[in-house]
């Protein structure tokens, strides 16, 4: 199973001509052509990747993003990892300074901004964050966080996933930093203007439809889906991580089948991740647990309410298992969007769609506020509405489908793509290292900076997604494992 942000980036890289730098992982090191882009696979200092990756940015930054206090933890040896990898990156970046822009990806490269402005790289820099952004309360929690915050402030454009994100994030700019952002998210800081915008991310829509449609003669789908009622069928995939409540969406289950015998079977496909972290681990352990309790107490000889799998599931079999499915769960704790909710609608049969219960902690909620929407901690409530939507009428499922098959239509990752870069060009306004403006400077100054792409829209201002875009040369840095680069270049 391709992880989300790979799964999301890799398309819009293939066809744009851009250039994402990464970790080389399993592949090795050096250029690989991607489409008409590149891949270029960096091997990162082993001395301090650990630390770096399963130290601060998933056992500090990745719980506290995610406002699950109890489970940060904070080593400063970890920390100065972290910086030490992010200035390895900044360091390789270099060979590619020409590039027209850079946009940085995700959680794992906060501060690469700040260090390549300390290197006196004067392109326009973007970031994406493809997490939540907590409230100042939580985030005051990583001892590190006004660093990161300033260092954060070296971007000319940050975007979110949800306005709340936004907001959360300008709240800790007021709170640390005593700055006044503008209305509109414009701060200005002595390391020149950032402005802080909403991207939610889009999936490609008519891939996995078409996917979907070809289901049928796959013959895993047919094997994963052996057996199985789909009348009463619900499909859960996630990555075996603690923000994605897989337990408690079990246990739910558990209590459907307690009120209802029979009513209702779970397929969740739960891969493993990041293993090196103890706390993962004995997730992955908590959820089997439950797992095997409603097993036992459900099932039969020839028959188990809940099929577990772990294997790793390509993008074209789960579209298949979307398909199959009358109810689609997806109930993160807290999630910056979540794609399998946009996946699972697009997948759905347009003349017989299944139903989307989603938790309305998962950014996708802002999106698609047609599907029923659950409190993941009230294992009783989702209880119900999952047999509610195994049962729910033909015309009440059309209405909600339709309802969201058209967001996701509208803002399909193309869209999501062209729209960043578009801002990217416009918020190019910082200032080089070593200089500073006034913290009083009005947010209309510009600075001159290079054209970073073909204008995607048309004279009413609407992206026109019938033509490939032109995109800049951009230079995207990233991070370790596939699901989590972190860096795009433009030419």
């Amino acid at each position: 199973m391709t992880g989300g942000l790979a799964a999301a980036l890799l398309p819009a890289v293939e066809r744009s001509g851009a250039l994402w730098v990464g970790a080389s992982g399993p592949l090795k090191a050096g250029n690989h052509e991607l489409g008409e882009g590149a891949l270029v696979k960096l091997d990162l200092p082993a001395a301090d990747y650990d630390r770096y990756y399963n130290g601060f940015s998933n056992s500090t930054l990745w719980p506290a993003l995610h406002s699950l206090r109890e489970r940060i933890s904070f080593s400063e040896d970890d920390y100065k990892s972290y910086r030490k990898m992010n200035a390895f990156m900044a360091d390789a970046l270099l060979d590619y300074k020409e590039r027209d822009a850079f946009w940085v990806h995700d959680y794992h490269w906060l501060t690469l901004g700040a260090e390549l402005r300390d290197r006196r790289v004067d392109r326009p820099i973007g970031f994406f964050l493809h997490t939540p952004w907590p409230a100042p309360g939580v985030m005051q929690l990583v001892r590190p966080h006004r660093e990161l915050i300033e260092a954060m402030l070296a971007y000319d454009l940050a975007g979110f996933q949800t306005d709340e994100d936004r907001q959360n994030f300008l709240a800790c700019v007021r709170a640390e930093l005593g700055l006044t952002p503008s209305e509109d998210g414009v701060v200005i800081s002595p390391r020149g203007i950032t402005r802080c915008q909403v991207f939610p991310i889009g999936i490609d829509t008519d891939k996995f439809a078409r996917y979907a449609k070809d289901a049928s003669s796959n013959p895993d789908v047919s094997k994963l889906l052996d057996g199985l009622n789909r009348e009463k069928l619900a499909v859960g995939v996630d990555r075996l991580d603690y923000t994605k409540g897989i337990d408690n969406r079990i246990q739910a289950v558990g209590r459907a089948l307690d009120k209802k015998p029979n009513s209702i079977a779970l397929l969740q496909v739960a891969t493993s991740s990041r293993d090196g972290i103890p706390s993962y681990r004995d997730y992955q352990n908590d959820v089997k647990a439950v797992v095997d309790d409603v097993n036992a107490r459900h099932g039969a000889d020839d028959w188990m309410p809940i099929r577990y799998e772990t294997e790793p599931v390509s993008q074209a079999v789960l579209a298949g298992l979307y398909r199959a499915a009358r109810v689609g769960v997806v109930t993160p704790l807290r999630d910056g969007m979540n794609l399998v909710a946009k996946e699972y609608v697009a997948a759905q049969d347009p003349i017989s769609p299944g139903v989307l219960v989603l938790s309305k902690y998962a950014g996708a909620a802002k999106e698609l506020d047609a599907a029923l929407l659950v409190d993941p901690n009230d294992i009783e409530g989702m209880a119900e509405t999952i047999a509610k939507a195994i049962e729910m009428p033909p015309e009440r499922r059309l209405d909600s489908y339709r309802k969201m098959i058209k967001k996701l239509q509208d803002y399909p990752i193309g869209a999501w793509w062209a729209d960043f870069v578009a801002k990217l060009e416009d918020s190019r306004i910082g200032v080089a290292a070593g200089d500073s403006i006034p913290l009083d400077a009005g947010a209309s100054s510009r600075s001159e900076s290079r054209t970073i792409h073909d204008d995607p829209a048309g004279p009413s201002g609407a992206i026109d997604h019938s033509e490939r875009v032109s995109y800049p040369d951009v230079a995207v840095p990233a991070t370790v494992p596939a699901d989590h680069f972190g860096h795009i270049g433009f030419r």
